[in-house]
């Protein structure tokens, strides 16, 4: 599994955010609905253009194929991928 962090460049004007958000959303509407992303929203607390998304779990590879297609990729917004390996949630339905 991933934890994401992605925050949109400064140097990104309010109109070209506002052209490319739309494309934004309808890339992580998709990998959301194919159960690849588990969780994703802003983070409320800053005014940036940011947020998180924690992912299913894949490969690595498979993440940077999925990140490629971000409209916002590669060089409008900082990545952070961070791995980690999910223990417990309550989500699990075998319990």
């Amino acid at each position: 599994m991933f934890i994401i962090s992605i925050a949109v460049h400064n140097s990104i004007t309010e109109q070209q955010y506002a052209a490319m958000f739309p494309k934004h959303v309808e890339w992580f509407q998709k990998y959301y609905q194919q159960k690849k992303f588990v969780v994703l929203g802003p983070y409320t607390d800053t005014d940036a253009h940011s947020g998180v998304i924690i992912t299913a779990d894949m490969s690595r590879k498979d993440l940077e194929e999925i990140l490629a297609e971000d409209s916002f990729y590669p060089d409008s917004a900082e990545y952070q991928i961070r791995e980690f390996e999910g223990k417990l949630t309550y989500l699990d339905t075998d319990k």
